[in-house]
């Protein structure tokens, strides 16, 4: 099968970005990234994508009149791409796919949506909202993405346990384990439907 072209949009560190291109370069997600998104020019997202040698590309929100004017700029870059799927890696800003787009546009959220989701909800805050809750676990949620934060269908969600003793550095990091595991699979299997349409 042939890998299946893929545009990723992220706003930190580049963690998902290199934990795909390992699963790449190990032959168990098949696709190929022919793009990058950063949110902001300095993070190192931006970094790990140039010494993989992507075509990256900063965006700023603060740079563009309002969301559809954002969303416009980065869909006109990412046109000659040709990207088949859209996948946000830690992405902080609402997208919208051009409407001719007709792949997949996929998200992980750091917890299992419904809870502990919408605008405000990302990083940190969230495993704090869990630990404030006293939820008993916790996890990660890879769903499609809609016109409003974390509330499109959802794919797949991994559970993990909140331990007794966990704060948010505990927990986020058992969560980003799960979510290095789940996110490849879910890609990897839209990647073989898009690829047998």
């Amino acid at each position: 099968m042939s890998a299946v072209r893929a545009a990723v949009l992220l706003s930190g560190s580049g963690r998902t970005l290199a934990n795909f291109l390992e699963h790449i370069a190990r032959g168990t997600l098949p696709l190929e990234i022919v793009a990058v998104v950063a949110s902001r020019p300095d993070v190192r997202g931006v970094d790990v994508a140039r010494d993989a040698g992507l075509p990256v590309e900063a965006f700023r929100r603060r740079d563009y009149s309002d969301t559809a004017a954002h969303n416009a700029a980065i869909n006109a870059w990412l046109a000659p791409h040709r990207p088949q799927i859209i996948v946000l890696a830690g992405y902080l800003s609402l997208y919208a796919s051009p409407k001719e787009f007709t792949g997949p546009v996929v998200n992980i959220h750091p917890a299992l949506l419904p809870k502990h989701g919408g605008q405000g909800y990302y990083g940190d805050r969230v495993h704090q909202a869990v630990l404030a809750a006293g939820d008993t676990e916790s996890g990660c949620t890879v769903h499609l993405v809609d016109d409003r934060y974390d509330s499109g269908r959802i794919l797949a969600q991994r559970r993990v346990p909140v331990l007794p003793h966990d704060d948010v550095g505990s927990l986020a990091a058992r969560v980003f384990a799960a979510e290095c595991e789940l996110y490849p699979e879910v890609l990897a299997q839209l990647a073989r439907e898009i690829a047998g349409a």
